[in-house]
């Protein structure tokens, strides 16, 4: 399609009853969205952008080019669409506010945790348990590490590293999701009580992983990346980062639809430090309000990234607290449901905060006429 429609929420209320009930609940969450823009691109340039309100969208959309106003109405069902909870096995996982997901890697290259939960299963146990401890609702596993120039892994090896992991977080009644992009490690890893797949390809590394996931009918998240075979970091040329990720998230959610995994069942990431500079993902970090508009659960998976190291003089990976934090925050704020993190605990405590401040602006009505009596 040469033409397409956009409709990005560009002005967040703190409550409904701030806008006098002129606004949206962004995704079935705690973020209220008043003001939104409408942004036409042809042939990949923004050609038309207009502003409104809840109360101004029907007339907005009329005034559309021919052909995108059942596009836009989609779309504006979309970010209106409250998402059933994920049932990952004897856990639900409530997605009508903020959850964490705690990364739990077990390979020996990692960026960030340098082997020691490989090398020390005990090690990888007890961490298990202190994010789960700490607040986590779902913990995910890795087994291969898809920072820039790692080297690939071998699906067997994948799965020796991956399965005990699985094992003794299972046996703590955990929810599970892991972090793989083959589908023999996939098949393995739901056998030995995974529940939901994390796939940094969107299940294109291997048409059989996406012939397994429907057959398996289990979660999924399909992330953005812009390479493929692997090197998912290649080929990150985008006319504008931001759409051009909201198209390439549509497409491949589309095709996953097709193949038979229900809707209700995926989950999408934007894929902040895949293929991107550090402006594209500050771009993104910046509109993911936009992304409720495709009708799926996010996750966002910034915790420790790059782009931290590289505003804020290039602090290595474990010192990354501060800024992992204030990304993760800009996903509370966005809507997000899922937060892939490494620090679980300081994640779960500024979420609760975050949602202390929420409940108190959803219920404080002193500064309406009438409102402090």
């Amino acid at each position: 399609m040469s033409e397409r429609v956009y409709l990005q929420p560009i002005g967040l209320a703190a409550s409904p009853q701030g806008e006098e009930g002129d606004c949206i609940r962004l995704g079935g969450g705690m973020v209220y969205a008043h003001r939104f823009a409408a942004v036409v691109r042809r042939e990949g340039a923004v050609v038309e952008r207009w502003r409104f309100t809840p109360e101004t969208a029907a007339e907005t959309f009329a005034r559309l080019p021919a052909g995108l106003d059942a596009e836009a109405e989609e779309q504006w069902a979309n970010l209106r669409l409250a998402h059933p909870p994920l049932e990952l096995g004897a856990r639900t996982v409530r997605l009508d506010q903020p959850q964490v997901a705690g990364i739990l890697n077990v390979t020996p290259d990692s960026f960030s945790d340098g082997g020691q939960f490989l090398d020390r299963p005990e090690h990888g146990r007890d961490h298990a348990a202190a994010m789960l401890e700490a607040g986590a609702a779902i913990v995910d596993i890795g087994g291969e590490s898809t920072r820039p120039g790692a080297a690939a892994v071998w699906e067997g090896e994948e799965i020796e590293r991956v399965i005990p992991a699985v094992e003794y977080c299972a046996a703590m009644g955990a929810a599970i999701s892991v972090d793989t992009r083959r589908p023999a490690v996939m098949d393995a890893a739901l056998h030995a009580g995974a529940h939901m797949i994390n796939d940094v390809s969107a299940l294109r590394h291997d048409p059989r992983s996406l012939e397994l996931v429907a057959a398996r009918d289990c979660p999924v998240i399909l992330m953005h990346a812009p390479g493929e075979g692997d090197d998912l970091h290649a080929g990150g040329d985008y006319d504008a980062v931001v759409f051009d990720v909201f198209d390439w998230l549509r497409a491949r959610r589309d095709a996953v639809l097709s193949a038979g995994v229900a809707r209700e069942r995926i989950v999408l990431d934007p894929g902040i430090g895949f293929g991107k500079s550090l402006a594209e993902n500050l771009a993104l970090i910046n509109a993911l309000p936009l992304f409720h508009a495709l009708g799926q659960p996010l996750m966002l998976g910034a915790s420790r990234k790059r782009m931290v190291g590289a505003l804020s003089n290039e602090a290595p990976a474990h010192e990354r607290l501060g800024g992992s934090l204030a990304l993760a925050i800009a996903g509370m704020d966005a809507g997000v449901q899922l937060l892939r993190v490494h620090d679980v605990a300081a994640t779960v405590q500024a979420r609760n905060v975050w949602r202390g401040l929420r409940d108190a602006a959803l219920t404080d009505f002193s500064q309406l006429p009438g409102g402090g009596g």
